[in-house]
């Protein structure tokens, strides 16, 4: 990722699903350096742009005098996008997109703590305030820290990870966290995968309530779209997936109403959504050039003029 720190990834994909007219009100739900937001801009879009990490809202300042008028910088979490931009008098909008997840910028920064690819305080905070990943491992007990690993992680010995991280405690930074899960899997420098990887992703899905965000942000947008308005939401690993795919095919009606996990739902509401296409994934050229591409999928929705749900997604189920 540090070779191609700061490519948006389907960006003229993204760009092109949401269908951008000159003067139309759009959000970047995740703006992290700006680089969906710039071809929104290009467009002619009105742009809103959300992050919740102050070191990104910050950068983003020059972006805004460059622009004369046409974007406003929004220090929140997307899940808050609608009350956010409700209290601006600019709902409804015409588009809403979505990246997921930890942006590069973050993970070039070891003093984040976000990655084991350099050594840091063990940080891993999107919004830089509240419990932190050190705070975590050093405090939950043994039973919390394997239940996040297996469900955020899908780390198959998610118990001998949580017995070793409880053992070697205290532990302050990347280096060392990334030491003791290597050695409870019995890691070997030639391996294809470092385990780590499944353990530091888990704990900072954790940390920054990344799924239950994805859940609230999603039906925020369904309820900020104006009827033909675009959602486009690009994920990067099969947890964030799992939940959009799930979440559109529902909203669209494409659940049959005896789901176990939402019975009844499907049948009481009518579709707020029509899916545009299936999920797009990076052609081998951009995967070449940025090979953060490899594991995104992009899809993308059109709200329609049915009333939003009431219900938020839940993740039970999903994952």
């Amino acid at each position: 990722m540090s070779d191609a720190p700061h490519i948006p990834v389907l960006l003229d994909e993204v760009v092109d699903a949401l269908a951008i007219d000159a003067g139309a009100v759009h959000v970047d739900a995740t703006f992290g350096a700006g680089g969906y937001t710039r071809a929104m801009l290009a467009r002619g879009a009105r742009v809103f742009a959300f992050d919740r990490d102050p070191d990104a809202i910050a950068a983003g300042e020059p972006l805004v005098r460059d622009a004369d008028g046409a974007l406003t910088l929004v220090p929140a979490t997307f899940s808050a996008l609608d009350a956010e931009l409700t209290a601006r008098d600019v709902v409804p909008v015409q588009g809403v997109t979505m990246d997921i997840g930890v942006s590069s910028m973050q993970l070039d920064q070891a003093e984040r703590g976000f990655s084991f690819q350099s050594d840091g305080p063990l940080d891993m905070r999107m919004s830089q305030e509240g419990e932190s990943a050190a705070d975590f491992v050093n405090e939950a007990d043994e039973g919390r820290i394997a239940d996040v690993l297996k469900t955020y992680g899908e780390e198959p010995r998610a118990k001998r990870v949580a017995r070793a991280i409880v053992a070697a405690r205290p532990i302050t930074r990347t280096s060392e966290l990334a030491h003791v899960v290597r050695r409870a899997l019995g890691y070997k420098p030639h391996d294809k995968k470092d385990p780590a990887t499944r353990t530091f992703q888990a704990i900072r899905i954790h940390i920054n309530r990344e799924l239950g965000e994805l859940a609230d942000g999603l039906a925020a947008a369904e309820r900020v779209l104006a009827p033909g308005g675009r959602l486009a939401v690009v994920t990067f690993h099969s947890l964030e997936d799992r939940m959009v795919k799930r979440f559109l095919r529902e909203r669209s009606g494409g659940l049959p109403s005896g789901s176990r996990h939402l019975p009844e739902v499907a049948a009481k509401h009518a579709p707020s959504f029509e899916q545009v296409g299936r999920g797009v994934r990076a052609s081998e050229d951009e995967i070449a050039r940025n090979p953060r591409a490899r594991s995104a999928t992009l899809r993308t929705a059109r709200r329609t003029g049915a009333a939003a749900w009431p219900e938020t997604p839940g993740t039970e189920g999903l994952l």
